[in-house]
């Protein structure tokens, strides 16, 4: 019997974080990119039984970033200045990248800033690496493939 070339899902830690401007590696950890179209039920007045289910708005969750704490501060800077009302929507691209470093699809975010950010805990009685997170908002998502 003959079968098909194989084809391996790619693994979820290759990839790439790209913010307008800003140039920070080492995110250990991005999730919650996601997207919900709310349903509206509707009944006319002749219809005694059944409700349509019409579409609604679309809602997007907010994705956190993850990362080892570093000298750079420009994700941080970015959050500070949102503090002080100078909200800078920026477009975030996160890319899924193969075993050779190619490029395999990628997530694009329209008008995000951060929302959230939480500083590392410290514990003397461990060696693990300070995480800094951020929270972002964003306008819509697209996936190119």
């Amino acid at each position: 019997m003959a079968t098909g070339q194989r084809k391996d899902p790619y693994r979820n830690f290759r990839f790439r974080v790209e913010i307008d401007g800003l140039q920070q590696a080492g995110f250990t950890d991005v999730s919650g990119f996601d997207s919900t179209v709310d349903v509206v039920e509707y009944r006319e007045g002749n219809e005694a039984t059944t409700m349509r289910k019409l579409s609604g708005l679309t809602k997007y969750g907010n994705i956190s970033l993850k990362w080892g704490l570093t000298d750079s501060t420009e994700i941080y800077d970015w959050y500070i200045e949102v503090t002080k009302g100078n909200v800078q929507r920026k477009n975030i691209s996160i890319v899924l990248v193969d075993e050779t470093g190619s490029d395999k699809s990628r997530w694009n975010f329209i008008n995000a800033w951060p929302s959230k950010y939480d500083a590392p805990d410290f514990s003397a009685k461990s060696s693990e690496v300070g995480i800094e997170s951020l929270d972002i908002v964003h306008e819509g998502m697209i996936r190119e493939s």
